[in-house]
């Protein structure tokens, strides 16, 4: 298994696709990596040579911010914005849709579990419904 910036790729895929499993790089990146070494994409990665291996090591830690980093660059971000007292930042504390999204219907992944009132009657037991 080959083991870039830390992080282990799956032998079995090719690598443009094995490339997105490190956090911060995306088909678009993925691709110019192997553009700029000159690889072939559809290479899978139990197939790389350590001097390949390598070099995309060397490429990734010398021009990308990635993993770790790039996760602590995110997160002061967020905790500026709330903290200057901005709208984004209201959004990001009320765990709400930050880029403009409706949130009366949807948003079901930000705003959790559908909370709903009961019918106002109270069930008897024995009594039929309906």
């Amino acid at each position: 298994m080959a083991r870039v910036a830390g992080v282990n790729l799956p032998k079995s895929k090719r690598l443009d696709i094995a490339l997105r499993y490190i956090y911060g790089i995306g088909p678009a990146v993925s691709n110019e990596i192997i553009a700029v070494l000159s690889l072939d994409p559809s290479k899978r990665v139990e197939d790389l040579t350590e001097e390949e291996v390598n070099r995309i090591n060397n490429l990734i830690s010398r021009n990308l911010k990635i993993e770790g980093d790039l996760r602590r660059e995110i997160q002061s971000n967020i905790k500026r914005l709330i903290e200057i007292g901005s709208y984004r930042g209201s959004r990001h504390r009320k765990n709400l849709p930050v880029r403009g999204q409706r949130s009366k219907t949807n948003a079901r992944t930000r705003r959790g579990k559908r909370k709903t009132v009961g019918s106002g009657k109270a069930s008897v037991p024995g009594k039929r419904r309906g």
